[in-house]
Protein backbone atom coordinates (compact mmCIF):
# COMPACT_ATOMS: atom_id res chain seq x y z
CA UNK A 1 0.00 0.00 0.00
CA UNK A 2 1.40 3.44 -0.87
CA UNK A 3 0.78 6.75 0.89
CA UNK A 4 -1.71 7.71 -1.85
CA UNK A 5 -4.12 5.20 -0.33
CA UNK A 6 -3.60 6.18 3.29
CA UNK A 7 -5.39 8.63 5.56
CA UNK A 8 -2.78 11.37 6.03
CA UNK A 9 -4.46 13.07 9.00
CA UNK A 10 -2.58 12.81 12.29
CA UNK A 11 -3.46 9.73 14.33
CA UNK A 12 -3.26 11.94 17.43
CA UNK A 13 -4.80 15.21 16.19
CA UNK A 14 -3.48 17.61 18.85
CA UNK A 15 0.30 18.08 19.01
CA UNK A 16 -0.04 18.88 22.72
CA UNK A 17 -1.18 15.27 23.21
CA UNK A 18 1.93 13.83 21.55
CA UNK A 19 4.22 12.00 24.00
CA UNK A 20 7.29 13.85 22.69
CA UNK A 21 5.62 17.19 23.45
CA UNK A 22 4.78 16.09 26.99
CA UNK A 23 8.33 14.86 27.53
CA UNK A 24 9.78 18.18 26.35
CA UNK A 25 7.54 20.05 28.80
CA UNK A 26 8.87 17.87 31.62
CA UNK A 27 12.48 17.96 30.42
CA UNK A 28 14.01 19.03 33.75
CA UNK A 29 12.36 16.20 35.71
CA UNK A 30 13.16 13.72 32.97
CA UNK A 31 16.87 14.58 33.12
CA UNK A 32 16.80 13.95 36.88
CA UNK A 33 15.08 10.62 36.25
CA UNK A 34 17.70 9.60 33.68
CA UNK A 35 20.48 10.66 36.06
CA UNK A 36 19.16 8.60 38.97
CA UNK A 37 18.55 5.57 36.75
CA UNK A 38 22.12 5.75 35.43
CA UNK A 39 23.62 6.16 38.90
CA UNK A 40 21.69 3.15 40.19
CA UNK A 41 22.72 0.98 37.23
CA UNK A 42 26.41 1.90 37.47
CA UNK A 43 26.47 1.29 41.24
CA UNK A 44 24.73 -2.04 40.69
CA UNK A 45 27.10 -3.30 37.99
CA UNK A 46 30.38 -1.74 39.22
CA UNK A 47 29.85 -1.35 42.96
CA UNK A 48 33.18 -2.97 43.91
CA UNK A 49 35.26 -1.05 41.38
CA UNK A 50 33.56 2.33 41.21
CA UNK A 51 36.69 4.35 42.04
CA UNK A 52 38.60 2.65 39.24
CA UNK A 53 35.70 3.16 36.81
CA UNK A 54 35.47 6.85 37.63
CA UNK A 55 39.23 7.25 37.25
CA UNK A 56 39.05 5.62 33.83
CA UNK A 57 36.18 7.81 32.66
CA UNK A 58 37.85 11.01 33.86
CA UNK A 59 41.16 10.00 32.24
CA UNK A 60 39.49 9.32 28.88
CA UNK A 61 37.50 12.55 29.01
CA UNK A 62 40.57 14.66 29.82
CA UNK A 63 42.27 13.19 26.76
CA UNK A 64 39.19 13.84 24.60
CA UNK A 65 38.90 17.47 25.61
CA UNK A 66 42.53 18.07 24.60
CA UNK A 67 42.75 15.95 21.44
CA UNK A 68 39.18 16.06 20.02
CA UNK A 69 37.49 19.31 21.06
CA UNK A 70 34.31 20.35 19.22
CA UNK A 71 32.61 23.72 19.14
CA UNK A 72 29.38 22.12 20.36
CA UNK A 73 31.02 20.83 23.56
CA UNK A 74 29.83 22.38 26.85
CA UNK A 75 31.87 25.39 28.02
CA UNK A 76 34.84 24.90 30.37
CA UNK A 77 35.12 21.19 29.58
CA UNK A 78 38.79 20.97 30.48
CA UNK A 79 38.26 22.74 33.79
CA UNK A 80 35.33 20.47 34.67
CA UNK A 81 37.21 17.21 34.12
CA UNK A 82 40.38 18.52 35.79
CA UNK A 83 38.32 19.49 38.85
CA UNK A 84 36.77 16.00 39.02
CA UNK A 85 40.23 14.48 38.69
CA UNK A 86 41.48 16.46 41.70
CA UNK A 87 38.36 15.60 43.69
CA UNK A 88 38.74 11.89 42.94
CA UNK A 89 42.43 11.81 43.90
CA UNK A 90 41.87 13.81 47.06
CA UNK A 91 38.75 12.14 48.44
CA UNK A 92 38.40 8.67 46.89
CA UNK A 93 41.67 7.00 45.99
CA UNK A 94 43.50 5.53 48.98
CA UNK A 95 40.78 6.79 51.36
CA UNK A 96 38.48 4.96 53.75
CA UNK A 97 35.51 3.12 52.27
CA UNK A 98 32.89 5.43 53.76
CA UNK A 99 34.58 8.66 52.61
CA UNK A 100 35.32 7.21 49.18
CA UNK A 101 31.75 5.97 48.73
CA UNK A 102 30.23 9.37 49.44
CA UNK A 103 32.67 11.14 47.14
CA UNK A 104 32.23 8.59 44.37
CA UNK A 105 28.47 8.97 44.56
CA UNK A 106 28.79 12.75 44.17
CA UNK A 107 31.17 12.47 41.18
CA UNK A 108 29.10 9.77 39.50
CA UNK A 109 25.89 11.80 39.83
CA UNK A 110 27.63 14.90 38.47
CA UNK A 111 28.91 13.05 35.38
CA UNK A 112 25.60 11.30 34.71
CA UNK A 113 23.66 14.57 35.01
CA UNK A 114 26.08 16.34 32.69
CA UNK A 115 25.72 13.58 30.10
CA UNK A 116 21.92 13.47 30.45
CA UNK A 117 21.70 17.24 29.92
CA UNK A 118 23.85 16.95 26.80
CA UNK A 119 21.94 13.99 25.35
CA UNK A 120 18.40 15.28 25.93
CA UNK A 121 16.83 17.20 23.08
CA UNK A 122 13.77 19.40 23.02
CA UNK A 123 10.59 19.76 20.99
CA UNK A 124 8.95 23.03 20.01
CA UNK A 125 5.57 22.99 18.30
CA UNK A 126 6.21 26.13 16.25
CA UNK A 127 9.55 24.87 14.95
CA UNK A 128 8.04 21.51 14.06
CA UNK A 129 5.17 23.04 12.11
CA UNK A 130 7.53 25.42 10.30
CA UNK A 131 9.95 22.60 9.41
CA UNK A 132 7.09 20.44 8.16
CA UNK A 133 5.80 23.18 5.84
CA UNK A 134 9.27 24.19 4.73
CA UNK A 135 10.42 20.65 3.94
CA UNK A 136 7.33 19.71 1.94
CA UNK A 137 7.15 23.04 0.11
CA UNK A 138 10.91 23.21 -0.47
CA UNK A 139 11.16 19.70 -1.86
CA UNK A 140 8.12 20.22 -4.07
CA UNK A 141 9.61 23.40 -5.53
CA UNK A 142 13.00 21.79 -6.02
CA UNK A 143 11.30 18.87 -7.76
CA UNK A 144 9.45 21.16 -10.16
CA UNK A 145 12.52 23.26 -10.90
CA UNK A 146 14.74 20.22 -11.50
CA UNK A 147 12.11 18.39 -13.55
CA UNK A 148 11.40 21.40 -15.76
CA UNK A 149 15.01 22.62 -15.84
CA UNK A 150 13.49 26.07 -15.71
CA UNK A 151 13.84 28.38 -12.70
CA UNK A 152 10.67 30.21 -13.72
CA UNK A 153 8.73 27.10 -12.75
CA UNK A 154 10.01 26.98 -9.19
CA UNK A 155 6.53 27.77 -7.85
CA UNK A 156 4.77 25.25 -10.07
CA UNK A 157 2.52 22.70 -8.34
CA UNK A 158 2.64 20.21 -11.15
CA UNK A 159 4.87 17.66 -9.45
CA UNK A 160 4.65 16.42 -5.86
CA UNK A 161 7.37 14.90 -3.71
CA UNK A 162 5.03 11.98 -2.97
CA UNK A 163 5.47 10.92 -6.60
CA UNK A 164 9.20 10.40 -6.02
CA UNK A 165 9.34 9.27 -2.40
CA UNK A 166 7.39 6.03 -2.52
CA UNK A 167 6.02 4.70 0.76
CA UNK A 168 4.95 1.06 1.02
CA UNK A 169 3.77 -1.28 3.76
CA UNK A 170 0.87 -2.01 6.08
CA UNK A 171 0.46 1.66 6.83
CA UNK A 172 -3.09 1.48 8.17
CA UNK A 173 -2.02 -1.20 10.65
CA UNK A 174 0.88 0.98 11.80
CA UNK A 175 -1.44 3.95 12.24
CA UNK A 176 -3.86 1.82 14.27
CA UNK A 177 -1.10 0.43 16.49
CA UNK A 178 0.00 3.98 17.32
CA UNK A 179 -3.21 4.25 19.37
CA UNK A 180 -2.72 0.80 20.97
CA UNK A 181 0.84 1.19 22.22
CA UNK A 182 4.19 2.69 21.37
CA UNK A 183 5.75 2.49 17.89
CA UNK A 184 9.52 2.02 17.57
CA UNK A 185 10.90 2.57 14.05
CA UNK A 186 14.11 0.68 13.25
CA UNK A 187 15.39 1.56 9.75
CA UNK A 188 18.35 0.54 7.67
CA UNK A 189 20.98 3.29 7.45
CA UNK A 190 22.76 4.22 4.23
CA UNK A 191 22.93 8.03 4.13
CA UNK A 192 22.86 11.17 6.25
CA UNK A 193 19.65 11.97 4.39
CA UNK A 194 17.87 9.00 6.00
CA UNK A 195 16.60 10.94 9.01
CA UNK A 196 15.12 13.67 6.78
CA UNK A 197 13.40 11.15 4.52
CA UNK A 198 12.09 9.10 7.45
CA UNK A 199 10.80 12.15 9.29
CA UNK A 200 8.96 13.32 6.18
CA UNK A 201 7.55 9.83 5.54
CA UNK A 202 6.33 9.32 9.12
CA UNK A 203 4.67 12.72 9.12
CA UNK A 204 3.06 12.12 5.72
CA UNK A 205 1.25 9.04 7.00
CA UNK A 206 -0.01 10.86 10.08
CA UNK A 207 2.33 9.55 12.79
CA UNK A 208 3.30 11.81 15.71
CA UNK A 209 6.84 13.20 15.80
CA UNK A 210 9.50 10.68 16.76
CA UNK A 211 12.46 11.03 19.06
CA UNK A 212 15.61 10.14 17.15
CA UNK A 213 19.34 10.08 17.73
CA UNK A 214 21.70 12.35 15.81
CA UNK A 215 25.47 12.59 15.93
CA UNK A 216 26.66 15.43 18.16
CA UNK A 217 28.97 16.59 15.36
CA UNK A 218 25.89 17.61 13.36
CA UNK A 219 25.13 20.20 16.05
CA UNK A 220 28.31 22.12 15.22
CA UNK A 221 26.43 24.03 12.49
CA UNK A 222 24.34 26.88 13.90
CA UNK A 223 21.17 26.66 11.79
CA UNK A 224 21.17 22.85 11.77
CA UNK A 225 21.72 22.72 15.52
CA UNK A 226 18.86 25.17 16.07
CA UNK A 227 16.34 22.96 14.28
CA UNK A 228 17.60 19.61 15.55
CA UNK A 229 17.59 20.86 19.14
CA UNK A 230 13.92 21.78 18.78
CA UNK A 231 12.65 18.82 16.74
CA UNK A 232 13.07 15.97 19.20
CA UNK A 233 16.59 14.90 18.27
CA UNK A 234 18.74 13.58 21.09
CA UNK A 235 22.50 13.73 20.76
CA UNK A 236 24.92 10.85 20.29
CA UNK A 237 28.61 11.54 20.86
CA UNK A 238 30.59 8.71 19.30
CA UNK A 239 33.81 10.04 20.83
CA UNK A 240 32.53 8.94 24.22
CA UNK A 241 32.71 5.18 24.69
CA UNK A 242 33.01 5.03 28.47
CA UNK A 243 30.60 3.02 30.60
CA UNK A 244 28.86 5.96 32.29
CA UNK A 245 28.06 7.72 29.01
CA UNK A 246 26.75 4.53 27.40
CA UNK A 247 24.59 3.75 30.44
CA UNK A 248 23.21 7.32 30.40
CA UNK A 249 22.37 7.01 26.72
CA UNK A 250 20.61 3.70 27.28
CA UNK A 251 18.75 5.13 30.28
CA UNK A 252 17.51 8.02 28.13
CA UNK A 253 16.22 5.62 25.47
CA UNK A 254 14.66 3.22 27.98
CA UNK A 255 12.84 5.85 30.04
CA UNK A 256 11.60 7.89 27.08
CA UNK A 257 10.11 4.73 25.56
CA UNK A 258 8.44 3.97 28.90
CA UNK A 259 6.89 7.42 28.77
CA UNK A 260 5.29 6.50 25.46
CA UNK A 261 7.55 8.57 23.21
CA UNK A 262 7.63 7.15 19.69
CA UNK A 263 11.28 6.50 18.91
CA UNK A 264 13.38 6.05 15.82
CA UNK A 265 16.88 4.68 15.98
CA UNK A 266 19.19 2.97 13.55
CA UNK A 267 19.87 -0.47 15.06
CA UNK A 268 23.01 -0.85 12.96
CA UNK A 269 24.44 2.15 14.78
CA UNK A 270 25.98 4.10 11.93
CA UNK A 271 25.69 4.20 8.15
CA UNK A 272 26.44 0.85 6.54
CA UNK A 273 29.79 1.50 4.85
CA UNK A 274 29.71 -1.48 2.49
CA UNK A 275 26.23 -0.80 1.06
CA UNK A 276 24.84 -4.11 2.32
CA UNK A 277 21.68 -4.50 4.37
CA UNK A 278 22.73 -4.72 8.01
CA UNK A 279 23.78 -8.18 9.18
CA UNK A 280 24.80 -7.20 12.74
CA UNK A 281 22.99 -4.81 15.04
CA UNK A 282 24.10 -2.80 18.06
CA UNK A 283 22.65 -4.57 21.07
CA UNK A 284 22.93 -1.68 23.55
CA UNK A 285 20.16 0.66 22.40
CA UNK A 286 18.11 -2.25 21.07
CA UNK A 287 18.28 -3.81 24.53
CA UNK A 288 16.64 -0.72 26.01
CA UNK A 289 13.47 -1.61 24.12
CA UNK A 290 13.32 -5.05 25.73
CA UNK A 291 14.06 -3.58 29.17
CA UNK A 292 11.43 -0.89 28.70
CA UNK A 293 8.76 -3.49 27.89
CA UNK A 294 9.65 -5.49 30.98
CA UNK A 295 9.66 -2.35 33.16
CA UNK A 296 6.20 -1.34 31.91
CA UNK A 297 4.86 -4.75 32.93
CA UNK A 298 6.56 -4.42 36.32
CA UNK A 299 4.74 -1.12 36.84
CA UNK A 300 1.43 -2.90 36.23
CA UNK A 301 0.95 -1.29 32.82
CA UNK A 302 -0.28 -3.17 29.76
CA UNK A 303 1.34 -0.78 27.25
CA UNK A 304 2.98 -2.72 24.43
CA UNK A 305 5.91 -1.78 22.23
CA UNK A 306 5.58 -2.42 18.51
CA UNK A 307 8.71 -2.69 16.37
CA UNK A 308 8.47 -1.49 12.75
CA UNK A 309 11.49 -2.24 10.52
CA UNK A 310 11.98 0.13 7.60
CA UNK A 311 14.14 -0.46 4.54
CA UNK A 312 15.24 2.61 2.58
CA UNK A 313 15.99 2.08 -1.09
CA UNK A 314 18.13 4.56 -3.02
CA UNK A 315 19.11 4.17 -6.68
CA UNK A 316 22.20 6.20 -5.83
CA UNK A 317 23.60 7.24 -2.45
CA UNK A 318 24.97 10.67 -1.61
CA UNK A 319 28.06 9.45 0.27
CA UNK A 320 28.61 6.17 -1.59
CA UNK A 321 32.17 6.91 -2.69
CA UNK A 322 33.46 7.90 0.75
CA UNK A 323 31.51 5.11 2.50
CA UNK A 324 32.88 2.31 0.34
CA UNK A 325 36.32 3.88 0.65
CA UNK A 326 36.05 3.67 4.45
CA UNK A 327 34.90 0.06 4.25
CA UNK A 328 37.64 -1.10 1.88
CA UNK A 329 40.31 0.76 3.80
CA UNK A 330 39.21 -0.89 7.04
CA UNK A 331 38.92 -4.41 5.64
CA UNK A 332 41.76 -4.30 3.13
CA UNK A 333 44.31 -2.25 5.09
CA UNK A 334 47.43 -2.12 2.95
CA UNK A 335 45.65 -3.79 0.01
CA UNK A 336 43.50 -0.73 -0.57
CA UNK A 337 44.28 2.96 -1.04
CA UNK A 338 41.24 5.16 -0.37
CA UNK A 339 40.15 7.88 -2.77
CA UNK A 340 38.12 9.64 -0.08
CA UNK A 341 35.68 12.44 -0.82
CA UNK A 342 33.71 14.42 1.76
CA UNK A 343 30.06 15.43 2.07
CA UNK A 344 29.18 19.13 2.14
CA UNK A 345 26.04 21.24 2.07
CA UNK A 346 26.74 21.80 -1.62
CA UNK A 347 26.99 18.02 -2.05
CA UNK A 348 23.55 17.54 -0.48
CA UNK A 349 21.99 20.19 -2.72
CA UNK A 350 23.68 18.64 -5.75
CA UNK A 351 22.37 15.23 -4.75
CA UNK A 352 18.79 16.50 -4.41
CA UNK A 353 18.99 18.32 -7.74
CA UNK A 354 20.31 15.21 -9.48
CA UNK A 355 17.70 13.04 -7.77
CA UNK A 356 14.75 15.16 -8.84
CA UNK A 357 16.02 15.88 -12.35
CA UNK A 358 16.70 12.18 -12.96
CA UNK A 359 13.08 11.10 -12.44
CA UNK A 360 14.49 8.74 -9.83
CA UNK A 361 12.67 7.36 -6.82
CA UNK A 362 13.41 6.64 -3.19
CA UNK A 363 11.54 3.64 -1.81
CA UNK A 364 10.59 3.48 1.86
CA UNK A 365 9.31 0.06 2.83
CA UNK A 366 7.54 0.02 6.22
CA UNK A 367 7.66 -3.58 7.40
CA UNK A 368 5.20 -5.72 9.31
CA UNK A 369 5.03 -4.64 12.98
CA UNK A 370 5.99 -7.13 15.69
CA UNK A 371 6.46 -7.20 19.45
CA UNK A 372 9.74 -7.29 21.41
CA UNK A 373 9.86 -11.09 21.08
CA UNK A 374 9.49 -10.99 17.30
CA UNK A 375 5.82 -12.05 17.15
CA UNK A 376 3.72 -10.32 14.49
CA UNK A 377 0.77 -8.34 15.86
CA UNK A 378 -2.79 -7.75 14.65
CA UNK A 379 -4.85 -4.54 14.54
CA UNK A 380 -5.83 -5.05 18.21
CA UNK A 381 -2.18 -5.08 19.20
CA UNK A 382 -2.34 -8.77 20.09
CA UNK A 383 0.78 -10.86 19.55
CA UNK A 384 0.42 -13.93 17.32
CA UNK A 385 2.53 -17.06 17.05
CA UNK A 386 3.39 -18.73 13.75
CA UNK A 387 -0.03 -20.46 13.72
CA UNK A 388 -1.96 -17.26 14.36
CA UNK A 389 -2.69 -18.01 18.02
CA UNK A 390 -2.64 -15.13 20.51
CA UNK A 391 0.52 -15.00 22.66
CA UNK A 392 0.78 -13.34 26.07
CA UNK A 393 4.11 -11.49 25.97
CA UNK A 394 3.94 -10.57 29.65
CA UNK A 395 4.30 -14.20 30.68
CA UNK A 396 7.77 -14.33 29.10
CA UNK A 397 9.01 -11.81 31.68
CA UNK A 398 7.62 -13.73 34.65
CA UNK A 399 9.39 -15.96 37.14
CA UNK A 400 7.08 -17.98 39.41
CA UNK A 401 4.17 -15.89 38.21
CA UNK A 402 5.84 -12.54 39.03
CA UNK A 403 7.38 -10.03 36.61
CA UNK A 404 11.06 -10.10 37.51
CA UNK A 405 14.22 -8.20 36.59
CA UNK A 406 16.63 -10.53 34.84
CA UNK A 407 19.16 -8.69 32.69
CA UNK A 408 20.59 -11.92 31.27
CA UNK A 409 17.13 -13.02 30.12
CA UNK A 410 16.47 -9.56 28.69
CA UNK A 411 19.66 -9.83 26.66
CA UNK A 412 18.60 -13.19 25.23
CA UNK A 413 15.27 -11.67 24.19
CA UNK A 414 17.16 -8.77 22.61
CA UNK A 415 19.17 -11.22 20.50
CA UNK A 416 15.90 -12.77 19.31
CA UNK A 417 14.61 -9.30 18.47
CA UNK A 418 17.80 -8.44 16.56
CA UNK A 419 17.56 -11.63 14.50
CA UNK A 420 13.95 -10.81 13.65
CA UNK A 421 14.84 -7.29 12.52
CA UNK A 422 17.64 -8.54 10.27
CA UNK A 423 15.32 -11.18 8.79
CA UNK A 424 12.64 -8.58 8.09
CA UNK A 425 15.16 -6.12 6.63
CA UNK A 426 15.87 -8.65 3.90
CA UNK A 427 12.24 -9.59 3.33
CA UNK A 428 11.01 -5.99 3.23
CA UNK A 429 13.84 -4.90 0.95
CA UNK A 430 12.62 -3.51 -2.38
CA UNK A 431 15.05 -4.40 -5.17
CA UNK A 432 15.70 -1.52 -7.58
CA UNK A 433 17.02 -1.55 -11.14
CA UNK A 434 20.34 -0.04 -10.00
CA UNK A 435 20.87 -2.98 -7.63
CA UNK A 436 20.23 -5.45 -10.45
CA UNK A 437 22.63 -3.95 -13.00
CA UNK A 438 25.39 -3.47 -10.42
CA UNK A 439 25.02 -6.99 -9.04
CA UNK A 440 25.05 -8.49 -12.53
CA UNK A 441 28.06 -6.55 -13.81
CA UNK A 442 30.25 -7.09 -10.76
CA UNK A 443 29.58 -10.83 -10.62
CA UNK A 444 30.43 -11.22 -14.31
CA UNK A 445 33.73 -9.39 -13.85
CA UNK A 446 34.54 -11.42 -10.72
CA UNK A 447 33.75 -14.69 -12.53
CA UNK A 448 36.14 -13.71 -15.34
CA UNK A 449 38.94 -13.30 -12.81
CA UNK A 450 38.59 -16.35 -10.55
CA UNK A 451 42.16 -16.16 -9.28
CA UNK A 452 41.85 -12.61 -7.97
CA UNK A 453 40.64 -11.63 -4.51
CA UNK A 454 38.25 -8.70 -4.06
CA UNK A 455 41.02 -6.12 -4.07
CA UNK A 456 42.50 -7.63 -7.19
CA UNK A 457 39.12 -7.42 -8.94
CA UNK A 458 38.84 -3.76 -7.92
CA UNK A 459 42.17 -3.12 -9.68
CA UNK A 460 41.18 -4.72 -13.00
CA UNK A 461 42.50 -2.42 -15.77
CA UNK A 462 39.94 -0.48 -17.85
CA UNK A 463 40.33 -2.64 -20.96
CA UNK A 464 39.25 -5.73 -18.95
CA UNK A 465 36.08 -4.17 -17.56
CA UNK A 466 34.04 -4.46 -20.76
CA UNK A 467 30.97 -6.74 -20.91
CA UNK A 468 29.15 -7.34 -24.18
CA UNK A 469 25.58 -6.09 -24.25
CA UNK A 470 24.19 -9.51 -25.21
CA UNK A 471 26.00 -11.29 -22.38
CA UNK A 472 24.92 -8.65 -19.90
CA UNK A 473 21.26 -8.76 -20.91
CA UNK A 474 21.20 -12.56 -20.74
CA UNK A 475 22.70 -12.45 -17.23
CA UNK A 476 20.09 -9.88 -16.14
CA UNK A 477 17.34 -12.20 -17.42
CA UNK A 478 18.75 -15.06 -15.33
CA UNK A 479 18.81 -12.82 -12.26
CA UNK A 480 15.23 -11.68 -12.90
CA UNK A 481 14.11 -15.32 -12.95
CA UNK A 482 15.50 -15.78 -9.44
CA UNK A 483 14.07 -12.54 -8.12
CA UNK A 484 10.62 -13.40 -9.42
CA UNK A 485 10.69 -16.70 -7.55
CA UNK A 486 11.98 -15.05 -4.38
CA UNK A 487 9.23 -12.44 -4.44
CA UNK A 488 6.61 -15.20 -4.67
CA UNK A 489 8.28 -16.83 -1.65
CA UNK A 490 8.09 -13.44 0.17
CA UNK A 491 11.87 -13.33 0.60
CA UNK A 492 12.13 -9.83 -0.89
CA UNK A 493 10.13 -7.30 -2.90
CA UNK A 494 10.55 -5.91 -6.42
CA UNK A 495 9.18 -2.84 -8.18
CA UNK A 496 6.61 -2.86 -10.98
CA UNK A 497 9.35 -2.03 -13.49
CA UNK A 498 11.31 -5.13 -12.53
CA UNK A 499 8.17 -7.24 -12.40
CA UNK A 500 7.46 -6.27 -16.02
CA UNK A 501 10.72 -8.03 -17.07
CA UNK A 502 11.37 -5.32 -19.66
CA UNK A 503 15.14 -5.84 -19.69
CA UNK A 504 15.85 -2.82 -21.88
CA UNK A 505 13.99 -0.53 -19.48
CA UNK A 506 15.45 -2.12 -16.36
CA UNK A 507 19.03 -1.82 -17.61
CA UNK A 508 18.50 1.69 -18.95
CA UNK A 509 16.94 2.93 -15.68
CA UNK A 510 19.53 1.18 -13.56
CA UNK A 511 22.53 2.58 -15.38
CA UNK A 512 21.10 6.09 -15.63
CA UNK A 513 19.97 6.39 -12.01
CA UNK A 514 23.02 4.74 -10.47
CA UNK A 515 25.49 6.94 -12.31
CA UNK A 516 23.83 10.32 -12.52
CA UNK A 517 25.34 11.70 -9.31
CA UNK A 518 28.87 10.30 -9.55
CA UNK A 519 31.53 11.93 -11.78
CA UNK A 520 32.74 8.46 -12.76
CA UNK A 521 29.92 6.09 -13.66
CA UNK A 522 29.75 2.74 -11.84
CA UNK A 523 28.36 1.35 -15.11
CA UNK A 524 27.88 2.89 -18.54
CA UNK A 525 27.96 2.10 -22.26
CA UNK A 526 31.17 2.49 -24.25
CA UNK A 527 31.37 3.67 -27.86
CA UNK A 528 30.80 0.12 -29.15
CA UNK A 529 27.54 -0.18 -27.19
CA UNK A 530 28.90 -2.60 -24.61
CA UNK A 531 28.85 -2.23 -20.82
CA UNK A 532 31.83 -0.68 -19.06
CA UNK A 533 32.66 0.41 -15.49
CA UNK A 534 34.49 3.65 -14.86
CA UNK A 535 34.49 3.12 -11.07
CA UNK A 536 34.70 -0.46 -9.82
CA UNK A 537 34.53 0.46 -6.12
CA UNK A 538 31.16 2.15 -6.65
CA UNK A 539 29.97 -0.79 -8.74
CA UNK A 540 30.94 -3.06 -5.84
CA UNK A 541 29.08 -0.80 -3.36
CA UNK A 542 25.78 -0.90 -5.28
CA UNK A 543 26.23 -4.63 -6.00
CA UNK A 544 26.37 -5.27 -2.24
CA UNK A 545 22.71 -4.36 -1.76
CA UNK A 546 21.72 -7.83 -3.03
CA UNK A 547 24.10 -9.74 -0.77
CA UNK A 548 22.51 -11.91 1.90
CA UNK A 549 20.24 -13.84 -0.49
CA UNK A 550 22.78 -16.36 -1.80
CA UNK A 551 22.02 -15.16 -5.34
CA UNK A 552 25.60 -15.21 -6.63
CA UNK A 553 25.92 -18.98 -6.17
CA UNK A 554 22.71 -19.74 -8.09
CA UNK A 555 23.86 -18.34 -11.44
CA UNK A 556 26.79 -19.51 -13.60
CA UNK A 557 28.29 -16.07 -14.12
CA UNK A 558 31.20 -17.49 -16.08
CA UNK A 559 28.75 -18.35 -18.88
CA UNK A 560 28.24 -14.67 -19.64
Amino acid sequence: MSDKQIDQSYVIPEIRDWPIYKLANDRENFIKEVTEFTVARIKQTRKDKLSEELAKVIYLERIRTKEQPWRVDPPHEINYWNRLHRQLVKKSLDKGAEIAAGNNDEILRSIAERYAEEIAGDFKTGTYQFARRFLTSGLNRLLNTASNRNLKRIFSARYKVRERLKIHGELELIRTLTTKGNIILVPTHFSNLDSIMLGWAADSIGLPAFSYGAGLNLFNTGILAYFMNRLGAYKLDRRKKNAIYLETLKAFSNLSVQRGVQSLFFPGGTRERSGTIEKKLKMGLLGTVTEAQRSLYQQGKEDKLFIVPIVIGYNFVLEAESLIGDYLKKTGKELYVSERTGTSVWGILKFLWKFFSASSEIQLSFGKPFDVLGNFVNEKGESLDSRGNVVCVKEYFQSNGVISTNLQRDMEYTKILADKIIERFHKENIVLSSHIVAFTAFNILKARNPNLDLYGVLRIPPEERVISKDDFFNAVKALLDLLEIMEKEERLKITETIRSRDVNKIVSNGIKNMGIYHPKAPLTYNQEGNLFSEHLQLLFYYHNRLLGYNLASKIRWADF
